[in-house]
């Protein structure tokens, strides 16, 4: 008969496996014999966490506190957790309770670090992280964080560096080779294999590189997600990417290559500066056939000067998604303006809230299958080609509009992606796109206002 901290044990290595649901399920069955058992709180309050149920999460951990104050663990817990919920003053509180109580607690001054970034304050969260990388030096989640901060700031050269402890960290054995990984090596007359290592956005942000190698006269293979097939390997932009061979990463890769590398690290490696992006004015192309296609569709919407696509919501797994993506009703304000036909380009989670939409006019919607039956941004593709302007959230439909040197605007969170860099309206990766930013984290209604002044203007110049 195992004790209780044995069926603890067990159930956490069930909610490491991610099975959190029936982890949670083991949990509450400690809690319902043994109420008071403040480790089973704790464990309960993780799992709440990792179901996004924020608000209930810091509930368990409070419990936890209540019977046993002196709980470093818990009170670090929580912090992330008021941190997801919007809390930043408490999450700060409890940050700093956790380090009080354990001076030496490592998690802690790296999570408070993380904490700070997405706030805002970049030298607090530097500050953080620092006394993080004392304690120990070498853990490699603290450099990449740092990495990623560097790379924020425009200091390419350390965030390189730093972003590439990533490679320590236990996600990066999925991508060990027999074959050695290209540090720059003369690539002329070789084959290196490309692989995806992040999202789709980066995906479609970093392909850009193969058309770099293969110029210097490497054969390439790209181990890419299926999704995105169809897209990146169509005749037009198979010849203009560079791309010899694509392989959905659903599979192994069975043809010979004599290095592989990260598409990413390709910026690395080849010392990439904000001065030194190649292709920011565009890189793919829509299909001939699909531009046809949604130019008719779309010329049966009615006369507008300006054709606008919307898309709100990104990924609702990545972890800053709270903070990037936002409601529909946001962009409702916009729809005041005269001579305008808003599109919902929004895919997947997000569109039930179209049936919600109280703007002045009407939101269209695509026809059901849009992206479906020829691959993934296929048709979404071929529309930003048609449409005047695309005003979306930071997520990979945005990748995709500067891609294809397409205009849009990205809409971003106080604290953004590495990318977008800091204090700045363009983006060097990509010529076509605006940015505009919260002045304050969770402000979208003042950046919703600089939107609609700009669509004023762009509405003006505008000729039917």
């Amino acid at each position: 008969m195992p004790t209780v901290e044995e069926y603890l044990q067990s159930a956490w290595k069930i909610h490491q496996g991610g099975n959190c649901r029936q982890a949670a399920q083991m949990y509450q069955q400690v809690l319902d014999q043994m109420p008071k058992n403040a480790n089973a709180w704790c464990y309960m309050g993780i799992a709440l966490h990792d179901q996004r149920r924020y608000h209930e999460a810091v509930a368990a951990y409070e419990k936890a506190i209540s019977l046993q104050p002196n709980f470093p663990i818990a009170w670090n817990n929580m912090g992330n957790s008021l941190r997801y919920d919007l809390r930043p003053e408490e999450a700060e509180r409890a940050f700093q309770k956790a380090i009080v109580q354990d001076p030496a607690y490592v998690n802690a001054y790296k999570n408070r670090g993380t904490f700070h970034a997405w706030s805002g304050d970049l030298e607090l969260a530097l500050q953080s992280y620092t006394k993080a990388m004392r304690l120990s030096p070498d853990e490699p989640e603290t450099h990449r964080n740092i990495g990623v901060i560097s790379l924020l700031k425009g200091d390419f050269e350390n965030g390189w560096n730093e972003y590439r402890w990533r490679w320590r960290c236990p996600e990066a054995a999925k991508y060990a080779y027999v074959q050695p990984k290209w540090n720059g090596e003369n690539i002329n007359g070789k084959t290196i294999l490309l692989y995806a290592e992040q999202g789709l956005g980066d995906t479609l942000h970093f392909i850009r590189f193969v058309r770099v190698l293969h110029d210097m006269g490497a054969k390439t293979i790209v181990h890419g997600q299926g999704a995105l097939m169809a897209l990146l390997g169509q005749s037009a932009n198979t010849t203009s990417l560079g791309i010899d061979n694509y392989v959905p990463n659903s599979l192994p890769v069975e043809l010979p290559f004599d290095y592989h590398c990260s598409l990413l690290d390709v910026a690395d490696i080849l010392k990439i500066g904000s001065s030194s992006i190649p292709y920011a004015s565009g890189y793919l192309q829509a299909s001939a056939n699909l531009r046809q296609y949604w130019a008719s569709w779309l010329n049966q919407i009615r006369p507008s000067k300006l054709k606008v696509g919307l898309v709100w919501q990104g990924n609702r797994d990545h972890q800053a998604d709270v903070f990037r993506s936002f409601k529909l009703s946001r962009y409702e304000p916009l729809s005041q303006l005269r001579e305008i036909q808003f599109i919902s380009l929004q895919q997947g989670h997000g569109t039930e809230q179209v049936a919600q939409w109280n703007g002045v006019r009407p939101l269209i919607t695509l026809p059901e299958g849009t992206d479906q039956s020829g691959g993934a941004f296929m048709d979404t593709a071929a529309i930003l080609s048609q449409i005047d302007l695309l005003i979306t959230s930071d997520t990979s439909i945005a990748h995709l509009a500067g891609a294809l040197g397409r205009p849009a605007w990205v809409l971003l969170n106080k604290m953004p992606d590495w990318r977008w860099l800091l204090d700045r309206e363009d983006s060097p990766w990509y010529e076509s796109l605006r940015l505009f930013r919260q002045n304050k984290q969770s402000d979208w209604e003042s950046v919703v206002s600089k939107v609609k002044v700009a669509l004023t203007e762009r509405l003006s110049q505008a000729i039917v």
